[in-house]
């Protein structure tokens, strides 16, 4: 049996934990979190980073400025239509995003969003886990690989999980203090 195949699973799930942070926004511009925002260009769903310039003119501000103007209209929609939570202010030219000053609330309120992803990620790597156990016991159950073979690929499995389950603590730990900074 191949445990490769389990831990690019686990790396998978920190993957999309590492995206899912990306558009926690705290307080600060980054451009990252317009990512997953899709505009309709000439009918097709295009990344919003294809067809627009985007750039943090101040530390709170995030600049819009698409390659054809005809766009601008789209891409409010777009953002308004996003998760993310802002307004779009327009000049005809280029966007405007302006990220507030997060609440002292609103920080604690992320940073229960953020352990909340981070213990989703959590139970993703021990489903992982608990799959490759079960292939590994099906494996011994069929004669195909040794009592002592098993044992020494459930402790690998156990070594890989405890690796990815420290790197998403580390994770959480690093995305709470960066919500909580002022």
């Amino acid at each position: 049996m191949e445990i490769s195949i389990y831990e690019d699973k686990m790396e998978k799930s920190i993957s999309s934990l590492e995206s899912e942070y990306t558009a926690i926004r705290a307080g600060r511009a980054n451009p990252r979190i317009l990512d997953r925002i899709q505009v309709d260009y000439y009918g097709t769903p295009s990344p919003l980073q294809s067809v627009a310039n985007i750039s943090v003119p101040e530390a709170r501000m995030l600049q819009i400025q698409p390659w054809e103007s005809s766009l601008i209209k789209d891409i409010e929609k777009a953002i308004l239509a996003s998760d993310i939570g802002l307004t779009p202010a327009s000049d005809g030219k280029v966007i405007r995003l302006v990220f507030p000053e997060l609440t002292e609330d609103r920080r604690k309120e992320l940073v229960k969003d953020v352990k909340k992803k981070g213990e989703t990620a959590k139970v993703a790597v021990r489903n992982i886990r608990r799959d490759a156990n079960d292939a590994v016991k099906k494996e011994s159950k069929a004669n195909e690989i040794s009592e002592d073979e098993q044992k020494q690929m459930e402790d690998r499995i156990q070594k890989l999980t405890d690796k990815y389950i420290a790197q998403i603590d580390t994770m959480i730990e690093g995305k709470s203090d960066e919500v909580m900074t002022v």
